[in-house]
């Protein structure tokens, strides 16, 4: 029986990102686990003016925080001219546009935008790049356009308020497919695993009743 995991997360959270290579390698490991990725949006609108780029140079140096942790992903501080990124959307429209072409091209886009954004520095909220990241992965080019479905905008949002209705107030957050109950932070390695142990137990023991 499956171990049905939801974790809310945004590609521009950089402790989503070490929580993302975590739950990945997890479903490696026990190929039972299944994750399905929701969005969360930190940043759900553009700001009313441009943000400052050195400013935002300077939060990154906060990255290094993630960057020191075991099992988790890798970051570079911002360099060069690009960004910063006006908001979340963008990145998680494309993510559901290559959800919308399969659950592999979903998993390929969704590792890639974390490793763009947090290893090479690139602005996931433009349009340019995000078209660059999709014919990187071979996606059928047509099928990029269903970013502008506003079905897609609406399943965003709706993912958002749903992770706030169940307590996440930030991100990653992680709960089992049938609770209502959200566990917030990146955590580490073995703790995904006991939890999803734990799971299996509860659903022996529920099968055994």
């Amino acid at each position: 029986m499956p171990v049905r995991l939801v974790a809310y997360s945004d590609y521009l959270c950089p402790w989503c990102y070490n929580a993302s290579v975590r739950l990945e390698r997890l479903a490696e490991e026990q190929p039972d686990v299944e994750v399905d990725w929701r969005s969360y949006l930190l940043r759900p609108r553009p700001p009313s003016a441009p943000r400052d780029l050195e400013a935002f140079r300077t939060y990154t140096e906060s990255w290094r925080r993630p960057a020191a942790e075991e099992d988790g992903g890798r970051f570079r501080v911002w360099q060069g001219d690009e960004g910063p990124p006006s908001h979340s959307v963008p990145a998680h429209l494309v993510a559901k546009a290559a959800a919308a072409v399969g659950p592999e091209a979903f998993r390929r886009m969704h590792a890639r935008l974390l490793r763009a954004y947090f290893e090479e520095n690139r602005d996931i909220s433009a349009d340019a790049t995000l078209r660059a990241l999709w014919d990187e992965l071979g996606l059928a080019p047509e099928a990029f356009a269903r970013r502008e479905d506003p079905a897609l905008l609406r399943a965003v949002l709706a993912e958002h308020e749903e992770a706030l209705r169940f307590g996440a107030t930030g991100v990653p957050a992680l709960r089992s497919a049938d609770s209502d109950a959200v566990v917030t932070g990146a955590l580490p390695m073995a703790t995904y695993r006991r939890f999803a142990e734990r799971l299996r137990e509860r659903a022996a023991e529920q099968g055994a009743a």
